[in-house]
Formats: structure tokens, C-alpha cells, sequence
């Protein structure tokens, strides 16, 4: 009964190298130090969420449905499953406080156009 390969050592979490691959049909063996594909690297909850994310085609509606989540937590397991992957965040950037701006803007602390270039993210 063949397993999953692991991704990363149990014991101290850093990334396994595969050092032997055998043919189950012709028994060939091959020995070397081979990496695992980014795939490979993902925490099984990592793969269950990106299977649900491509089942419903990366509808985040869907998804929700899918796995009984909410908007906030399917956002939170794609950014996970993005930086696990090697990639940066996307959204690191301080969110825009409106009620703030429109506060200051309210009491004469900002210029339409400074609220304006605030609420932009500028």
C-alpha cells in the first residue's frame, strides 16, 4: 500500500529530500537526492483547502458553501496556501481605515483631496 510522500520532517519541520524512486511494474530503482515538488510541501488541511478551491473553480461563495467557512477564513487559507507555496502576500499592506479618514476629513483635519488619495491608498 503505497503512502503520501511527506513534505516536511515530523520531527523538526524543516523540507524532506526524496533519495530513492522505485517502478512498481518493472522494479527499477533509482537512488539520487531529488526534491519534492511545491505541492508536496503543503500541510494535508493546505491540500484539502486548495481541492476545494479548484472543485469550485476559486469561487469564494462556493467555497464558503463547500467547506462551511466564512469569507475571512477562505481569504486567510488562500494567503496560507499562497506563502506556502513560495509566493508573497498580496494583501500586507496596512489596511485603509474609511471611518478614520472620513472622520478627519469630517472635521476639517484633511482636504477632499488628502481623503481622496488616502481612501486610493496612495
Amino acid at each position: 500500500m503505497a503512502r503520501e510522500v511527506l513534505g516536511r520532517c515530523p520531527v523538526c519541520g524543516e523540507e524532506l529530500r526524496v533519495s530513492k524512486l522505485s517502478c512498481s511494474n518493472c522494479h527499477t530503482n533509482i537512488e539520487g537526492n531529488f526534491t519534492l515538488c511545491k505541492f508536496c510541501k503543503l500541510s494535508s488541511e493546505q491540500k484539502n483547502f486548495l481541492e476545494a478551491f479548484i472543485r469550485n473553480r476559486g469561487n469564494i461563495k462556493e467555497i464558503e458553501k463547500d467547506l462551511g467557512i466564512s469569507y475571512p477564513t477562505v481569504r486567510n487559507k488562500l494567503e496560507d496556501v499562497i506563502e506556502a507555496l513560495g509566493y508573497k502576500p498580496r494583501y500586507n499592506e496596512p489596511k485603509v481605515n474609511r471611518k478614520e479618514i472620513l472622520k478627519k476629513l469630517d472635521e476639517g483635519e484633511i482636504t477632499s483631496e488628502e481623503a481622496i488619495k488616502l481612501l486610493k491608498g496612495e
